[in-house]
């Protein structure tokens, strides 16, 4: 390798290391709510807000990474984004009130919301396509595996220490990123004087928040609630007058004319149902093996855990065997064990084995670990010389179907028991079905594969 590809590879680590911090910072908190709860004196609901605030940043902040990764070179992005990221894990530290607290979250969030997607473009800009599949799927590996090893530690942590432990981690990792960032990092990426609409960005942040704020709130407060409602009217509208303007613009904040790619809509869309059906089970599970079969937490967490750790280690296999077998074949096995894992939910019962469980949710996750990382890039090949637009819009709509999902299946559920969530065989029937409609999904997916998914150079353009 040259100095130029040398220095291209040493910034694409240290992001890579970068995304996996800001990952961590994600959800970890969530293993602390208690802690807060007592510490701040504060309800459940409102302690969770450290961790929603966080994930509505994320989402707003997606849809501009199209023009940050035109507009900014990337050792400019390494540092503005890290740094706000390390003053919103001071904040948190010394935080001495929840709102504080949320303040330093939402600027964690922002540092998030700019570098996941961006590692994205970075490496797709700077490898050459043969090679995306590969590299996608260690950017995968890396990623995933961070939050999972953090939770596990961050809880033993927070027992021990405390919370604001977690967040001096944060501090005096991001301070070691940002040195090595000063010795090794000589950027030379190409930018361009590419205009910001500030319209768009206020159309995009009104309106994927609204999306998102009133999804999350579904599950609490019902499909009739005011603070469902509201936020839902305003995002469709203000998302509508987005995509409008997005077309009239010369140079939009996101060109979504990549849409009309029949091979990219595909792609995104299977992405959609996948991160629906990902995160809908997310809440799903733990809420029948809990509040239905009245198992306990440490059982509801060992069922998923297996399926969760191979679900990473796909998240790596999937894109080799694509350069291996081709895209078709992974995709076509990987729908097929999602399919068996949710026909066998529809098995369960209050008196279902933690076995029987824990292997249908193992081949579940698999199935998802196999597709995940080789559709994404496989959609992203088909527009590779728009690939900062594909990307902004790609990440948008799954983090948008992500919150759909984990709200929508739990209401599902609960109308189909007729609000009667407990130990009683209605709330097995109701999450039978839902589990019904969820493999309708699996099937829906499978047949765009067969169809539509091809590897790109056997697609006639």
């Amino acid at each position: 390798m040259n100095i130029k590809l040398d220095n291209k590879m040493q910034i694409i680590i240290l992001f890579i290391l970068a995304a996996s911090l800001v990952t961590i910072a994600q959800s970890i908190i969530t293993t602390g709510i208690v802690y807060l709860m007592s510490d701040f004196s504060v309800s459940s609901t409102q302690a969770q807000w450290s961790y929603s605030a966080f994930l509505l940043v994320v989402g707003v902040m997606i849809p501009l990474s199209a023009f940050i990764s035109r507009r900014f070179k990337s050792k400019t992005i390494f540092y503005f984004s890290l740094s706000i990221f390390l003053l919103g894990s001071i904040i948190c530290y010394f935080s001495t009130s929840l709102i504080v607290l949320i303040i330093g979250r939402i600027l964690q969030g922002i540092g998030n919301g700019i570098i996941m997607p961006y590692v994205q473009i970075l490496l797709l800009k700077s490898l050459p396509e043969e090679k995306w599949q590969t590299y996608m799927g260690l950017y995968g590996l890396v990623v995933a595996i961070a939050p999972v090893i953090g939770s596990f530690i961050g809880g033993f942590v927070i027992a021990i220490y405390g919370w604001r432990t977690l967040f001096s981690f944060f501090t005096i990792s991001t301070i070691i990123l940002l040195i090595l960032g000063l010795i090794f990092v000589k950027d030379n990426s190409n930018t361009e004087n590419y205009p910001l609409d500030i319209l768009s960005v206020i159309l995009s942040i009104i309106g994927c928040s609204g999306i998102m704020l009133g999804f999350t709130n579904l599950a609490d407060y019902g499909f009739t609630h005011h603070f469902v409602i509201l936020p839902l009217i305003i995002g469709i509208i203000t998302l509508t007058l987005f995509v409008k303007r997005q077309s009239n613009l010369e140079k939009p904040l996101i060109n979504l004319s990549i849409l009309k790619n029949k091979y990219f809509s595909i792609g995104t869309i299977f992405i959609c149902i996948l991160f629906f059906c990902l995160n809908g089970c997310t809440a799903l599970i733990p809420l029948f093996i809990q509040g239905v079969a009245y198992h306990s937490p440490i059982i509801s967490a060992s069922v998923l855990f297996p399926g969760g750790l191979l679900l990473i280690l796909f998240n790596f296999i999937g894109p080799l065997l694509t350069n291996r077998i081709g895209i078709k074949k992974v995709l076509n096995t990987g729908c097929i064990l999602s399919i068996i894992g949710f026909g066998t939910m529809m098995l369960y019962t209050k008196e279902s084995s933690f076995e029987f469980m824990m292997i249908s949710q193992t081949i579940r996750l698999i199935g998802a670990g196999l597709v995940l990382m080789p559709v994404t890039t496989w959609s992203l090949t088909m527009v590779s010389d728009k690939v900062e637009d594909g990307t902004a819009v790609n990440n948008t709509l799954r983090q948008i179907f992500a919150a759909v999902g984990s709200s929508i299946v739990v209401v599902l559920m609960a109308i189909l028991a007729r609000g009667n969530i407990n130990h009683n065989q209605s709330s097995v029937i109701a999450f039978n079905e839902t589990s019904l409609i969820l493999l309708i999904l699996q099937v829906i997916m499978l047949i765009f594969a067969i169809v539509y998914i091809e590897d790109k150079d056997k697609i006639k353009n």
